[in-house]
């Protein structure tokens, strides 16, 4: 595949985050948006026509041997990221999935393995590990010398929060489609702790359960050899702490551990240096880039959203939910 080839995309999910992906991947050279999928014919036509876009679907199926798509980005509900992944990948269609990518540890190992046996190429979406802010944070850690704490805190009053307390249970707030803080928000304090720190010894979590049965909001502590993690996620508070990595001899700062733009350094005695690099304003650009480069490359597997950092962080989030008593329908 020369790096002139276009990739044909077919999307599923007409939502917010897509018309967010949309804009970063139309920066791209090599994306062709071919195809789109909704459950409804009126959802898919509107999408199509906004977009415009050549086909469009109410059958998935259909889509996955329309032989008009080379990959497919997912952005369903939770509960059905395995499902459609998987679908794709047996009829060869590459799959970029947005995150969580699965409900649990058990869908993910079957992501893996039908991507392996289909040969096919499976990438969790998720930006903040990908962008020049990340690999800012990953050439630097050396600075801080022996880390000794990885703090992250990601806690967004949610839009959808208000007509909950009004007695409107949106999906968000839904454990049939296998949401809440954790799943939605959590997994971006997590995911760059894994990547950049692998599979901790122990989990410790606690969360506040909303009587729809998913957790509004949480904590975790990541047990490592020579430190910790510690994590903060909420639906249901706002936050404007920066993340930190602390290291004995100096910190990293970074402004949003769901999407590091600003990073600077600072020593004990308090010299600062700026790290930040120039990014592009419509951060998905940068998983995009990842995964059509990976497809230039013929590689099925990304070396920084990986198959191994994608499990290791389900079967954390698997642990904290286990503490907290967080159980999906997809569990059983």
């Amino acid at each position: 595949m020369t790096t002139t080839t276009k990739i044909r995309f077919g999307l599923i999910g007409t939502n917010w985050i897509t018309e967010r992906f949309l804009a970063g991947a139309r920066l791209h050279e090599q994306f062709e948006l071919a195809a789109v999928y909704s459950r409804t014919e009126e959802k898919a036509r509107e999408f199509a026509d906004k977009h415009g876009i050549p086909h469009r679907y109410t059958d998935l199926e259909a889509m996955f041997g329309s032989g008009v798509i080379d990959a497919v980005y997912i952005a369903s509900p939770n509960s059905l990221h395995a499902p459609h992944a998987i679908a794709a990948m047996n009829r060869g269609i590459h799959v970029l999935c947005e995150k969580p990518a699965a409900s649990n540890a058990r869908e993910m190992r079957e992501m893996i393995e039908t991507a392996k046996r289909t040969d096919t190429l499976l990438m969790q979406a998720v930006k903040s590990t990908l962008m020049p802010g990340f690999k800012a944070i990953q050439d630097n850690l050396e600075k801080a010398g022996t880390v000794r704490r990885y703090f992250a805190s990601f806690c967004q009053y949610s839009s959808r929060y208000d007509a909950y307390k009004a007695g409107q249970v949106l999906n968000a707030f839904k454990p049939e489609l296998s949401n809440g803080s954790l799943m939605d928000i959590g997994i971006y304090c997590i995911y760059p702790a894994v990547a950049l720190f692998g599979k901790p010894n122990s989990v410790k979590a606690q969360g506040y359960m909303l009587e729809s049965g998913v957790d509004g909001e949480g904590s975790l502590i990541l047990g490592y050899d020579t430190m910790d993690a510690v994590l903060m996620h909420s639906k249901i508070t706002h936050s404007f702490l920066p993340n930190e990595i602390q290291g004995e001899l100096g910190s990293l700062y970074i402004d949003k551990i769901s999407e590091p733009t600003s990073i600077t350094f600072q020593t004990r005695d308090g010299k600062v240096e700026d790290l930040s690099r120039p990014t592009i304003e419509e951060t998905m650009y940068y998983e995009l880039d990842e995964f059509i480069q990976l497809l230039n490359r013929g590689l099925r597997e990304s070396s920084i959203n990986s198959h191994e950092t994608s499990l290791i962080t389900m079967e954390i989030m698997d642990e904290a939910r286990r503490q907290m008593g967080l159980r999906f329908p997809a569990d059983e």
